[in-house]
Parts: structure tokens; C-alpha cells; sequence
């Protein structure tokens, strides 16, 4: 199971482009987490940076798989809208 993955049907409220998104490199990716507004860092950081599972980062951050999904999703799209200006 790749730390992508996960066992809920949740919807997308914010598509993504997950082939753009997974060519960021990984300082650029390190920098746009970090600039993130709090609610979303530690989250994107369990997920995206530590390599962890919804599961065990929801269960950290006290809150239901299900939001930490959404708020992954919300996270990659913000962090896509703020490079996609400087992508050539």
C-alpha cells in the first residue's frame, strides 16, 4: 500500500493533478508545505514527507481519516495552484 492509499471513498472537493503533483521535487515540495497554513502542515508533513498512514496520522492529529483525506487533497491543490505560475 503506497502512503496515497487509503480504505475510505471520500470525494474530492479539490481534484488534483497527481502526475503534476508527484513531479514536484522534493526541496520545492518541502518549501510549499511549510508555507501552508497550520492546519494543513502536519497533515501534508505526516503524509507526504514522513511517509506515514492516514490511519496512523489521523488517529495523531485526533481527527477522522476522512477530514485528513480532504485535507491532503486541499493541501496538494493549493500547493499546485502556488508553483503552477512557475512551472515552464
Amino acid at each position: 500500500m503506497t502512503t496515497d492509499a487509503f480504505d475510505l471513498d471520500v470525494s474530492p472537493e479539490h481534484p488534483v493533478d497527481e502526475a503534476a503533483f508527484a513531479a514536484i521535487e522534493r526541496e520545492r515540495l518541502l518549501a510549499a508545505i511549510a508555507a501552508l497554513p497550520a492546519d494543513l502542515r502536519a497533515g501534508m508533513t505526516g503524509i507526504l514527507v514522513d511517509g506515514r498512514s492516514y490511519s496512523d496520522v489521523s488517529q495523531d492529529l485526533g481527527v477522522r481519516q476522512s477530514e485528513l483525506v480532504r485535507a491532503v487533497q486541499r493541501g496538494k491543490a493549493i500547493i499546485l495552484r502556488s508553483i503552477a505560475p512557475q512551472a515552464s
